[in-house]
């Protein structure tokens, strides 16, 4: 059962692989946003970082907080970032595009999927406003989507067990990976297991206190991957899944 860390730098990455972690979603302003696309430059360190350890990054290309409507020209600021992640060294994307209507926005998708030209691309969160999730899966498996990412449309994972059953079904039968993500704790894997998930995905952060001073930025700090944290999912995952 795959292991997806979300981290932010290359310290990040290098925390994530130590701890156990299969695979690495990366993006920026996390705590803030929920994530956003990073730089092009954080994108090729982190692909360097990892190079030979056999774990991929998946870059997440969102730009701007807030809900998944996008305009046009939005749509193609996504693009764009979508062939310069992959060139950078990213081994997939993470996207997603909703209508105003709460629908699954098929063409901004098929944009996003054309621009991959064959790179794994994974549905994020934007399916938790979906009001009937698996149906969309099929959509989603029609326009090249390789994974999804959702927390069953609950604030966390661990609280829509049985959407996330249904949706790893159907996601089978469609060569779909469900992975669980959104609030997920280490006492939370046992049951995601259970559920059939395919992967799960955390965020393993814990805050650094750094005062910016004036113009800063603030006194909030800044959030780190914490490699025990990733261990400790680990071993709940892997206790889980041995016979």
């Amino acid at each position: 059962m795959a292991l997806e860390i979300a981290v932010q730098d290359v310290a990040g990455a290098h925390a994530a692989v130590a701890g156990g972690a299969d695979r690495l979603e990366l993006c920026a302003a996390l705590a803030g946003t929920g994530g956003l696309t990073p730089s092009t430059g954080m994108v090729a360190a982190v692909a360097d970082a990892l190079r030979g350890t056999g774990v991929g990054v998946h870059v997440l290309v969102r730009p701007r907080a807030g809900g998944f409507a996008f305009t046009e020209a939005e749509i193609d600021v996504q693009v764009r970032d979508v062939r310069a992640v992959l060139e950078a060294g990213a081994d997939g994307v993470v996207v997603g595009a909703m209508t105003a209507a709460g629908e699954v926005d098929a063409a901004a998708l098929a944009a996003f999927v054309a621009a991959a030209g064959g790179g794994d691309v994974t549905f994020h969160r934007a399916i938790d406003q979906v009001a009937e999730p698996v149906a969309v899966l099929d959509t989603l498996a029609a326009a090249g989507v390789r994974r999804v990412l959702t927390s069953g449309g609950a604030p966390r994972a661990g609280e829509a067990l049985d959407v996330l059953g249904a949706l790893a079904g159907r996601g089978r039968e469609l060569g779909v990976e469900i992975m669980a993500g959104g609030g997920v704790r280490v006492q939370d894997v046992p049951a995601l297991v259970g559920a059939g998930v395919h992967a799960v995905h955390l965020s393993a952060r814990r805050t650094v206190v750094a005062d910016g001073g004036p113009g800063g930025g603030g006194t909030s700090g800044y959030d780190v991957t914490d490699a025990d944290l990733v261990a400790a999912t680990r071993a709940a995952l892997d206790a889980g899944t041995t016979p």
